[in-house]
């Protein structure tokens, strides 16, 4: 699965209905103020839980969302686009426009089991299935604990199609002084499986070899 190179990348990345919100806006600015192109999708329970976590209120209209999120972050025009949840002429509805890659992210385990099956029902849904039938990198974040057999099998069973399944899991390894932190160790997680340039955390074993060379 090959990405093009990190200004050039487009992005779809999909909030769903699961507790993390934090996560998916976070990334949508990290691949923003990269240079990438993001393509944003969004369920009608996402909008409930934005509002829940984040006090945040996205709007029901999809150019509205774009106009609230492009003046959030401060990007161009027309490096974010938002689409609706049956916008069937969208770019990521077809393989004949597909993006560089995909994230899920929170991922819910009601969209998890609907892009294991192939349902197709949504444009999220029908987006990953795109991706996943034309090699693209498609990365998902489930957030819920304890998984049932159910859902493991459902995660398997993309896991064996290639999808990476990446649950919101922060380390504590790099002493995470706020929730941000814990946030920013997620998305730097998936900012590596897309390739991105990042600056969110030092890596393993920076900190060690900068104490080395000081001494």
């Amino acid at each position: 699965m090959t990405l093009a190179t990190s200004d050039t990348k487009t992005i779809a990345v999909a909030l769903t209905g699961a507790s993390g919100m934090p996560y998916g806006l976070r990334l949508v600015e990290c691949l923003l103020a990269a240079g990438c192109r993001v393509w944003l999708l969004y369920s009608q329970v996402a909008q409930i839980v934005a509002r829940q976590e984040m006090d945040l209120s996205l709007p029901a209209r999809p150019f509205d969302v774009e106009a609230q999120l492009s003046a959030r972050f401060g990007v161009a025009p027309g490096q974010l686009r938002v689409f609706g949840r049956e916008e069937w002429f969208a770019p990521p509805a077809s393989g004949s426009n597909p993006p560089d890659a995909m994230v899920v992210c929170p991922c819910s385990m009601g969209s998890l089991a609907a892009i294991a099956a192939g349902l197709a029902s949504t444009l999220i849904e029908r987006a990953a299935d795109v991706a996943i039938k034309e090699g693209r990198k498609l990365v998902i974040v489930p957030r819920e604990t304890p998984f049932s057999v159910l859902h493991l099998e459902n995660m398997l069973r993309l896991a064996r199609m290639g999808v990476v399944i990446l649950p919101a899991n922060p380390g504590f390894y790099h002493h995470p002084q706020s929730v941000g932190d814990l946030v920013d160790f997620v998305v730097a997680r998936i900012l590596d499986q897309l390739g991105v340039a990042h600056a969110l955390m030092p890596r393993w074993g920076e900190d060690a070899r900068d104490n080395q060379r000081e001494e």
